[in-house]
């Protein structure tokens, strides 16, 4: 009952502090306090009159009534919405308990959702491009899916979603679509359509352009279509799987698995394993998905020295995050030699002429190598750059004893406005150069064992000049391959701008026009590429 003494004290204090009038008429006084006055006024006290008019007594009063009914309606919705707040944590509770582990040994609770090899955004998806990892504590071992991009990334409010709609009951598009959950792990599911129509003057798109998935003939092209399942395994385990759908130039479906791999949550030491078949970890662009490039196409040096597909295999692959004030990592990636998606080394295509010889692995010298360093840090408050250093090295398909190594280096640096919404205004850049030596295995005494090498390079910068606009240009240059006889093999280089419009987080629509001058056979093309991309489900953050 303490609110009616606050209501009491509160009409005490009123009446106090009511300024009163000569002029007003008197209420009555009864005998009792006419003699009460008396009496006081016989011992010396001071005697204070109290004069006020009915009229303004009776505001006064219904003023204190009005104010009690307030109170007690205050009481009621105060008391209402703790119960429905009491409801909403009851709620998040049941939820929650779905999430986690208990250690039967010592009764330890942890997230198997809480992966220190993921980053999280972006995303950073509200609108926002995703911040630089500038910090050990936002970038500790940072691994996503679908892949990478510089590309403007919209808000990820799948976080969000999923709180939100886990108390209504209601699914949002951009909520994990859940196929199966429970104490110990779960697995959500989303799938991405990549689509190009094109025409071009080349006789031949699939000659020059050096991509697996590039627009590569004149029409439409089914460009890359990703499903994607990733969950948590358990406390010390998550799970990826890309699959990937396409259709060939000649109408054949093709369905292949891109990615399959586990990636390790809990090691000590800032340590992190990944093992099972997945992009190697070279460079910027090669361990990303097409969908999250800038660009309509690769890049011609990947093309030319990573393959069509990227360099990609079976293999494990260690990371370590050095305890710095800026984000500095080390890779290390072993992984098969051999297939179409080891293209300059034990690939059944030979390269410079040569024919293709078979090798089984006798030994470790017959696998893979890939090291890997990339750091970052800010330049200003508005700028942000990140650096790395790449090689590659193991044998090749021309000889029992023959290598190839190719090394690079890449840059990416960003600027956003201090005073940037949703992410805009920002400008990007990013480079990449590689060379590749080649030991080329002897065929007759016309064609000798030697040393090939020639590099590549692109630079490509990227301006969101407006709320989901982003214009692009990006330059290629390679050189050529001795005894080449196509223009996937001759010096050439490439101007490419283009005009991105992002209606949503979930879809995009690109305009792109391809300058292509082939120095090997002295002509020149010209293409245009409208590409255009819908994703379903959710979609991981994309590193910086």
């Amino acid at each position: 009952m303490k609110w009616r003494l606050y209501v009491l004290f509160l009409c005490v204090i009123i009446i106090k502090s009511v300024t009163f009038s000569p002029s007003c008429r008197a209420v009555p006084i009864k005998n009792e306090d006419l003699q009460s006055m008396i009496n006081t006024k016989e011992t010396g006290e001071d005697v204070k009159e109290i004069r006020i008019r009915k009229d303004e007594f009776d505001e006064i009063v219904g003023q204190l009534q009005g104010m009690k009914a307030l109170m007690e309606k205050m009481k009621e919705d105060y008391e209402s919405r703790f119960q429905e707040l009491q409801e909403k944590i009851a709620t998040l509770e049941r939820e929650k308990t779905d999430n986690i582990f208990i250690s039967q040994s010592d009764a330890k609770i942890t997230n198997p959702l809480s992966d220190q090899g993921t980053s999280i955004p972006q995303n950073n998806k509200t609108t926002e491009m995703v911040s630089p990892p500038s910090n050990k504590a936002e970038t500790v071992q940072q691994t996503e899916a679908p892949g990478t991009s510089s590309a403007p990334i919209f808000p990820d409010t799948s976080m969000a979603s999923q709180a939100t709609n886990s108390v209504s009951g209601q699914w949002s598009p951009a909520q994990p679509l859940t196929l199966w959950s429970s104490g110990k792990n779960y697995m959500n599911i989303s799938f991405d359509g990549l689509f190009a129509a094109g025409g071009s003057t080349a006789k031949d798109l699939e000659d020059i352009e050096t991509g697996g998935h590039d627009p590569a003939q004149r029409g439409f092209t089914v460009q890359n279509l990703e499903t994607v399942f990733e969950g948590a395994i358990d406390p010390y385990f998550k799970g990826q799987s890309n699959i990937v759908f396409q259709i060939d130039k000649g109408g054949e479906s093709v369905v292949e698995v891109e990615e399959a791999y586990l990636t390790s949550m809990s090691l000590p030491m800032n340590l992190q394993v990944k093992a099972g078949t997945f992009f190697t970890e070279f460079g910027r662009l090669n361990q990303t998905h097409p969908h999250t490039w800038d660009f309509a196409d690769q890049p011609l040096v990947n093309g030319r020295f990573l393959g069509p597909d990227g360099l990609r295999n079976p293999g494990a692959r260690i990371s370590w995050l050095a305890p710095t004030d800026n984000y500095t990592e080390l890779f290390f990636t072993m992984q098969d030699s051999q297939g179409e998606t080891a293209y300059s080394f034990r690939n059944q295509h030979a390269l410079f002429g040569r024919n293709h010889v078979d090798t089984d692995v006798r030994n470790l010298g017959d696998m893979l190598y890939v090291p890997r360093v990339a750091t970052s840090f800010d330049l200003t408050d508005e700028q942000t750059i990140v650096l790395g250093s790449s090689a590659a090295f193991g044998p090749n398909s021309t000889g029992t004893d023959e290598n190839t190594l190719i090394y690079g280096l890449d840059m990416f640096w960003k600027w956003k406005s201090k005073y940037a919404s949703g992410g805009f205004p920002f400008v990007t850049w990013q480079t990449e150069v590689m060379r590749r030596r080649f030991e080329a295995g002897a065929v007759t005494d016309n064609l000798p064992a030697e040393v090939m090498h020639n590099w590549g390079s692109y630079s490509q910068v990227s301006w969101g000049f407006k709320q989901r606009w982003v214009a692009a240009l990006r330059g290629d240059y390679v050189d050529g391959e001795e005894g080449a006889t196509d223009p996937s093999g001759f010096e050439r280089w490439r101007l490419s701008p283009n005009l991105t419009f992002y209606p949503s987080e979930f879809s995009k629509i690109r305009l792109q026009y391809n300058y292509d001058d082939i120095l090997g056979n002295n002509s020149t093309e010209h293409s245009v590429f409208l590409q255009f991309e819908f994703l379903l489900g959710s979609h991981g953050a994309h590193k910086f």
